[in-house]
C-alpha cells in the first residue's frame, strides 16, 4: 500500500476462549493458530503463550523486534483463572 515506504509491524493479541466456567461451544474455544494463521501468513510470527510466565517476554519481543516482522500472541483464556 506505501510502496515500501512505510514499514509497520503490528501486535495482534488474540485468545482462545474459556471453557468454565460456562463452556460457549467449539467455534469460541478452538485453538486454531497453526491450521488458519500459520499456514495462511507465512510473514508473521505467532506466538502461543502456554506458559504465565511467558507473556512478557513475548511481548517484549513483538514491540523490540527489528525484522519488522508483524507477531499474533495467542492467549488462553482458561489460564486467567488458573494459573
Amino acid at each position: 500500500m506505501s510502496n515500501s515506504r512505510y514499514k509497520t509491524k503490528v501486535i495482534v493479541r488474540t485468545g482462545i476462549g474459556s471453557e468454565r466456567p460456562l463452556h460457549p461451544q467449539y467455534q469460541h474455544v478452538g485453538d486454531f493458530t497453526d491450521a488458519a494463521v500459520r499456514k495462511m501468513c507465512s510473514n508473521i510470527e505467532v506466538i502461543r503463550l502456554d506458559e504465565t510466565r511467558d507473556i512478557f517476554p513475548a511481548y517484549k519481543k513483538a514491540l523490540e523486534r527489528e525484522d519488522e516482522k508483524s507477531t499474533i500472541v495467542v492467549e488462553y483464556g482458561d489460564y486467567y483463572n488458573e494459573k
